[in-house]
């Protein structure tokens, strides 16, 4: 058993796994040793179970940005710290990750961060191309930051959605709540509008 266990690690596999994603490395290792030492069936359970919990630490930090331009006019991606701004009277915001119940406070928390400071932007635009799903919870939260942002005079626009995306915030009312005329295919075409308004 022993035998046709390690038989059954790709060594040149994991090496390239650990080249490429140290997280997903030790999910392998830890599984291999249990299907090697305990059995396939308890193997594939703790796969199972870790890859889940890498999942949702994935998306429960996500590598949430302001997006800058610099003189040279190069994308920039800045920490999404209060008084952050793309420019004077806009923020862009790139939320990289699916919107869903174990992020989505995280989200509203940063989003209201960005706007409630003494020179509030005129613009908040939601970077959306990174966003794979939203679920229920995430949908709630979009559609409560439209209203929160309305009441603050703020144009809330979304660039760059998927046609998936695009399709749940219309479920949830957000597309109708921001208008459909700012949900923008580019991020650029936001952008200059902002500058056109």
């Amino acid at each position: 058993m022993f035998v046709i266990g390690l038989k059954l690690v790709d060594v040149a596999g994991m090496r390239d796994v650990w080249r490429l994603s140290r997280d997903e490395f030790w999910v392998a290792a830890a599984t291999a040793a249990v299907v090697v030492g305990v059995g396939v069936e308890q193997g594939i359970v703790l796969a199972a179970v870790l890859s889940l919990i890498l999942h949702v630490r994935r998306h429960d930090t996500p590598a949430d940005r302001v997006v800058t331009w610099d003189a040279a006019g190069r994308l920039v991606l800045q920490p999404a710290l209060p008084g952050t701004v793309t420019e004077r009277g806009l923020v862009i915001y790139r939320f990289a990750v699916g919107v869903f119940y174990a992020n989505s406070a995280r989200l509203a928390e940063e989003v209201l961060g960005l706007v409630d400071v003494p020179d509030p932007p005129r613009w908040f635009v939601l970077q959306a191309d990174a966003i794979d799903d939203v679920d229920y919870t995430g949908g709630k939260t979009l559609l409560e930051l439209a209203h929160q942002l309305a009441e603050r005079d703020i144009v809330f626009a979304v660039a760059g959605a998927r046609p998936a995306v695009r399709r749940e915030l219309d479920h949830f009312g957000v597309t109708a709540k921001i208008g459909p005329e700012h949900v923008y295919d580019r991020l650029d075409d936001a952008r200059a509008e902002f500058h056109a308004a």
